[in-house]
């Protein structure tokens, strides 16, 4: 497998890692409360390991088994993780790759996997991991094929020069079979147009409920301003945003001014468009609130609903939120 330098900031462990050998007897720090044990032999402050979400535990748990393990090559979620791509809820296991001629096996909260495929591995601060596109192939192959598709989508942003069919021949020309089929539908959609988890996951459940493929990421000038809309359908002149309640958490600001600043956009669009559909995390991920949200901003659908599709995100996805998006109490029609 040919060893790249990928010139990318890793993304960091979001705490301090302790090493036993730092740690005067960590054993009495966790019985205390006062450590927690990401893994043998690492360490970190219980207190702000309780105040992370489960893809950022994921996250440290990845590095600290960087730390036990410094020549390990990580693969799907781990190298996910590592390279800022989407990550859905605590996948538990760290993934590893191994040479073929080892075993498969789970040890201690880390699985690894052998393979003779000969993919990319991107070197990144010293740790190695599969290659932005490798990942995405990998993760579309074995999860679920929104998860597929957000990985892809993600991988597109990070390569901007890789493409869909680019993806979709790395996949058909692999040895093995295996998830070679269920592949196919995320890697032919993905598009770096897609800015967001939250919008990858929409898309699929939007083809998956029926309804026409939007236009992503549309450009409207009104007023001085330029304006960018995630999903436009032109046909019914309806526009359509994945954002919920992630605009008004207050990473980006207080939460008021964002949404006059939205409100403003909003109406600045409605000079273009018709109406205006908002709705997040939860309204996608447990499908019914969006259909009901486009259905009654006007869309209609033009195909079969795709239940199983449907039934197995919903059951996978409503209860994670993954990174970089935000749950929404309710969608709105402007």
């Amino acid at each position: 497998m040919p060893l790249v330098t990928f010139a990318r900031v890793l993304t960091p462990s979001p705490l301090a890692l302790l090493r036993h050998v730092d740690v005067s007897h960590p054993e009495r720090g966790v019985a205390k409360g006062e450590l927690v044990k990401v893994r043998h032999g690492v360490y970190a402050s219980a207190a702000l390991w309780r105040s992370l979400p489960p893809w950022e535990k994921y996250l440290a748990r990845v590095h600290a088994a960087a730390l036990v393990h410094p020549d390990a090559i990580f693969c799907l979620e781990s190298a996910a993780a590592l390279l800022g791509m989407p990550i859905f809820g605590d996948p538990v296991d760290v993934h590893m790759l191994v040479p073929a001629k080892r075993s498969s096996r789970l040890v201690a909260g880390v699985r690894t996997h052998r393979s003779s495929e000969d993919r990319t591995i991107v070197e990144i601060a010293g740790l190695a991991m599969t290659g932005p596109e490798d990942t995405a192939v990998d993760l579309a192959r074995l999860r679920h094929p929104a998860i597929g598709l957000a990985a892809a989508d993600a991988a597109l942003r990070i390569a901007p020069a890789s493409s869909a069919d680019a993806l979709t021949r790395m996949s058909e020309a692999r040895i093995s079979s295996r998830g070679r089929d269920i592949a196919r539908w995320p890697l032919a959609r993905a598009t770096a147009k897609s800015e967001t988890t939250i919008e990858a996951v929409s898309r699929a459940v939007i083809e998956w409920l029926g309804f026409p493929a939007p236009e992503l990421q549309v450009v409207f000038r009104s007023s001085g301003k330029e304006d960018r809309a995630d999903f436009v359908w032109t046909h019914v002149n309806l526009g359509g945003e994945a954002d919920g309640d992630l605009k008004y958490d207050g990473r980006y600001g207080d939460a008021r001014e964002v949404l006059r600043r939205q409100t403003l956009r909003d109406r600045r669009l409605r000079t273009h468009l018709r109406a205006v559909a908002h709705w997040g995390w939860t309204d996608a991920t447990t499908v019914t609130p969006l259909r009901d949200i486009l259905a009654g901003a006007g869309l209609r659908a033009i195909a079969p609903e795709q239940t199983a599709h449907l039934h197995s995100l919903r059951r996978l996805l409503a209860p994670h939120a993954p990174h970089l998006t935000g749950a929404s109490a309710a969608g709105r029609v402007h």
